[in-house]
């Protein structure tokens, strides 16, 4: 394990070190689809009881955190998800939904991957549609969804209304707070190394284009 970039902080090291630990305990009972899902599991209720302690000290400091159920306005952009996080989810929503709503999911899965597989990097990150998984304002799979989504905590709404309707314009971006953020990405970015360390390669896709595969194809992705 290393994490020799000196743009590193200290948290930053914590955090990468703790989604390493948990591949880890994945790979050391014998690495299946088994214990990879726990050790997701268990990534995602880190991550979780984060937010939850940054929500309780924000509530105390008197800041407003404006996502709630209902507020679905990031739910509308480019969300990206690790490949063995893509494969929770699928199992997931499998397990979930039944075969009509699985159906369904796939049509609209097809029809947001027909828009944006046809887009530049950079027109990807302007696009707003809605996410597959988004059913009358919220999220059908919320307590399976990817990193990118659980540490996407905004403190002003307005924010992230005009990033929705005028994504455009370069000034527009959602008043984020950035320690989960930072603190989910060097979670992944642990995870990955352990997995590579033991010659599991894994990619990131758009949540269309990887739900497209693991869904409609029923193939892997790693």
């Amino acid at each position: 394990m290393t994490t020799e970039n000196k743009h590193f902080t200290e948290n930053d090291r914590i955090f990468y070190s703790d989604g390493y630990k948990l591949a880890q305990s994945a790979i050391q009972k014998g690495f299946s689809e088994e214990s990879l899902f726990s050790a997701i599991e268990s990534l995602y209720e880190a991550i979780d009881g984060l937010n939850d302690s940054i929500l309780d000290l924000a509530k105390r400091q008197q800041i407003d955190v404006a996502c709630h159920k209902g507020c679905h306005w990031c739910c509308h952009q480019a969300v990206f998800a690790n490949s063995y996080e893509m494969h929770y989810l699928a199992s997931q929503i499998k397990r979930s939904f039944s075969e009509e709503e699985l159906l369904s999911l796939i049509r609209q899965t097809e029809v947001k991957y027909s828009k944006t597989s046809r887009l530049s990097e950079n027109e990807i990150l302007k696009f707003k549609s809605p996410c597959p998984l988004l059913k009358n304002g919220a999220c059908s799979m919320y307590s399976a969804r990817p990193m990118a989504c659980r540490i996407y905590l905004s403190t002003k709404l307005d924010t992230c209304l005009e990033f929705y309707k005028h994504p455009e314009r370069e000034e527009n971006f959602p008043a984020l707070i950035d320690f989960p953020l930072r603190a989910g990405r060097m979670m992944n970015e642990g995870f990955r190394a352990a997995l590579k360390e033991i010659g599991i390669e894994t990619a990131e896709f758009r949540l269309e284009e990887g739900l497209r595969i693991v869904l409609k194809n029923n193939q892997a992705i790693f």
